[in-house]
């Protein structure tokens, strides 16, 4: 575990002379959007909506949900497949910055939870509130395949993920960080009105399982494993 604290240590360094995000869940606002596009938004746009595996979404303790990246739909269908009408649980989003500056959408996507990260450069601010988030028992979700695909197969994914994880469990030994998988499957490549959608979410990666002495190894092995569960629902 040393190299994961010399990391972490240099990680905090950094934050000092970083500005910080916030990002925030406004009560009011969860409340009437989620089953707003729920139950009304999603059904008469979408055609079935089928979602298999949440007896696997973790009830309690941190987790980032992983799922694949092929719309700019995918948020809304993650907080329809594990979101706070199904879990219980409010969602944190890290996406790209255009989204969260957006004059209308923007505003949503900062009081519905949406912080964020500059795709091409991400910055250490963004990291390092992913990890607070986490700190504090948050669902955060995170695309690994980094930007948006419309092929059928799960594309080569980004550490990050596995580094922002294994950066909390070390910080925080006894944390139980987990990594949801989930596969996002549209019955066609640009979806539009009537288009069916499969959500399949895996059981979670539990991030202590990775920890060594080696960050790089530990990473490169749990970005390894989230690929093949991905590709173990989504490509079956």
């Amino acid at each position: 575990m040393i190299e994961l604290n010399s990391h972490q240590a240099k990680l905090n360094k950094n934050v000092q002379t970083t500005t910080s995000l916030n990002s925030r869940i406004s009560p009011l606002l969860a409340q009437l959007i989620y089953p707003l596009g729920c139950y009304l938004v999603l059904p008469l746009y979408f055609g079935k909506i089928t979602v298999i595996g949440r007896e696997n979404i973790p009830q309690t303790e941190p987790v980032i949900v992983a799922p694949t990246h092929r719309s700019y739909w995918d948020a809304i269908i993650v907080a329809h497949a594990v979101g706070r009408l199904t879990s219980g649980r409010d969602l944190r989003f890290m996406t790209s910055e255009d989204h969260v500056q957006a004059p209308i959408k923007g505003w949503f996507v900062r009081n519905l939870g949406g912080f964020p990260v500059d795709t091409k450069n991400p910055g250490i601010s963004s990291v390092r509130h992913s990890i607070e988030l986490l700190s504090k028992g948050e669902m955060l979700v995170m695309f690994p395949e980094g930007g948006i695909f419309r092929n059928q197969q799960v594309n080569t994914l980004k550490r990050g993920i596995a580094r922002i994880a294994l950066d909390v469990e070390s910080e925080q030994p006894g944390s139980k960080v987990k990594i949801l998988p989930v596969s996002i499957q549209y019955s066609q490549p640009y979806p539009s009105w009537g288009t069916d959608i499969l959500v399949k979410i895996a059981p979670p990666l539990n991030v202590v399982d990775y920890l060594s002495n080696s960050l790089r190894q530990s990473s490169q092995q749990l970005t390894l494993d989230l690929q093949v569960a991905l590709q173990h629902i989504h490509e079956k």
